[in-house]
């Protein structure tokens, strides 16, 4: 089991690894509060000002998962893997201009979740239980990627088992996981998102300064990729479209996959508990201002798909592709630095993605179904449980579900979380749709969406919409358009007597920020 162990970069990576667990139980003493209510346990108590919110958003949406898989697309595919890099520039307009006033109404209302602020705004507690619903069954599979991403890095030391025994060491690890979040909440997260992040920008500095060097420069690594893409297309009689440039068939893709993912991207349960938990609506634009480093950051890991073909890489599975490379081009204490650096980086996206989903299944199903009466302390002491097995869910994922179908779920998750943008992010400045023509459209949305993108064999990201396009369109944007039409047009015929809590004056941000 460990007789093929890197032991050099294995202590590297235990040694970081028990600094953060050491911080994540510190973490419930940091902005100290009672962690027996869901706001200062879930939430952080709202008190994290631009700088830990950068750190925790940014430790939030760039995960262990997308260091692995971004640079694997482009090492598979070429300059299609790069629609990752736009897509997580383009969502910060609108990060500045509406979650502020999200932030604003929530904090006003004591909102937790983007369900509490749909049932606050429409009145609609079926359409709030269909955001919920789409939010943890989305996030589900998200959090078993951030193991696969862990996996990886873990199998790259050297570690081998078989059954059961070959997760061992991921056991351990969420099993730590898991027993501080419980203890620290939100807290946690943010404060291992430091460490993370830090660990993160230094390996990715070095690996783009120091591997050009050791291959010639830039201009070689993009003639070694180059080739070695034209060579995978032509063993494939032309059926892969890849290469260092788009193809002409990938570019409408590429467009509306970007714009697509991005609508969806601060839907996501773990987004929204990063956002809600800021002390103030101008946290959030500072934040919308300062985040795109981490697009520049994950352009140049993108990048690293190409190096692992400068340097001669060969992998059966491309998520392999930046661990060789790392223990081919650097020494194996370095190489050990860059394996806890994502590892951690499971973490912090783990424990705030399971802390998402457990506030909304508290608030949003439990609360609003099972148990109107849950007091503070008894609704805190239920998300701290579900937490965990949502946590122990993702596992389960891991052990026995095909890591291929993880990520079809995953993937598919982007086309059911952008199916609640207009019922969340319209209603942030109009009262004209209704939560009962919201919900239709949201299941026509969700049903058409996954139709779409069911292929035969895998996920299919892209369609002609049933042959109506002469070009082929991401199947998230396709579908959330079909729901804005039907819930536009089914507002005026459904409109009722709910009452709306929230007033215009709600969504004005007029705290002073901490």
């Amino acid at each position: 089991m460990i007789e093929n162990l890197n032991w050099p970069a294995t202590l590297v990576f235990v040694f970081f690894f028990a600094v953060v667990t050491v911080m994540g139980f510190m973490a419930a003493r940091w902005k100290s509060g009672p962690l027996d209510v869901l706001h200062e346990w879930g939430l952080g108590g709202r008190r994290f000002g631009a700088w830990i919110t950068w750190f925790l958003l940014g430790g939030d949406l760039y995960t262990a998962y997308t260091v692995i898989a971004v640079p694997a697309l482009v090492y598979a595919i070429g300059a299609y893997g790069f629609f990752a890099v736009p897509y997580t520039i383009l969502i910060y307009p609108l990060l500045f201009v509406a979650f502020p006033r999200l932030w604003a109404v929530a904090h006003r209302h004591e909102y937790i979740t983007a369900g509490d602020f749909i049932l606050g705004r429409y009145g609609d507690k079926w359409l709030a239980l269909a955001v919920c619903a789409t939010g943890i069954v989305a996030t589900m599979p998200y959090i078993a990627l951030q193991l696969v991403g862990m996996e990886r890095v873990i199998q790259a030391l050297g570690f081998q088992g078989t059954g059961i025994a070959s997760h061992l060491p991921l056991t351990i690890a969420f099993v730590i996981l898991a027993l501080y979040t419980y203890s620290s909440g939100l807290r946690a997260p943010a404060m291992i998102a430091f460490v993370k992040d830090t660990m993160i920008y230094i390996f990715v500095i070095a690996a783009v300064v120091y591997i050009p060097s050791q291959l010639g420069g830039y201009g070689a690594i993009f003639d070694a990729a180059g080739a070695a893409l034209d060579k995978k297309v032509a063993a494939s009689g032309g059926k892969i479209a890849a290469g260092l440039i788009l193809k002409p068939a990938q570019v409408t893709p590429f467009i509306t996959l970007a714009i697509g993912s991005a609508m969806a991207l601060f839907l996501y349960p773990h987004s929204m508990t990063g956002i809600l938990a800021a002390s103030s609506g101008n946290a959030i634009r500072r934040n919308a201002i300062a985040l795109p480093a981490y697009s520049l950051v994950l352009g140049l890991i993108a990048l690293m798909g190409y190096m692992a073909h400068a340097a001669g890489i060969q992998v059966a599975n491309p998520q392999d592709a930046v661990p060789q490379l790392f223990l081919k081009m650097f020494p194996s204490w370095f190489a050990g630095f860059t394996f806890a650096a994502i590892a951690i980086g499971a973490l912090v996206p783990a424990a705030v993605m399971s802390i998402g989903a457990a506030n909304t299944f508290t608030r949003n199903f439990w609360k609003a179904f099972v148990n109107p009466n849950l007091t503070p302390a008894s609704e805190a002491g239920l998300a701290k449980i579900v937490s965990l097995i949502v946590k122990v869910g993702a596992l389960l994922i891991l052990f026995v579900m095909p890591t291929q179908f993880a990520i079809d779920l995953q993937l598919l998750g982007g086309v059911w979380m952008i199916q609640i943008f207009p019922a969340l992010i319209f209603g942030l400045y109009t009262r004209w749709f209704t939560g009962p023509a919201l919900l239709i459209g949201w299941a026509v949305g969700t049903i058409l969406g996954t139709w779409l993108s069911w292929g035969a064999t895998a996920w299919t990201p892209a369609s002609n919409f049933f042959g109506w396009l002469s070009f082929n369109s991401y199947n998230g944007l396709s579908s959330v358009i079909v729901n804005i039409i039907i819930a536009a047009i089914l507002s005026p015929v459904l409109r009722g007597s709910t009452s709306d809590q929230t007033t215009e004056a709600d969504y004005q941000d007029r705290r002073v920020p901490a």
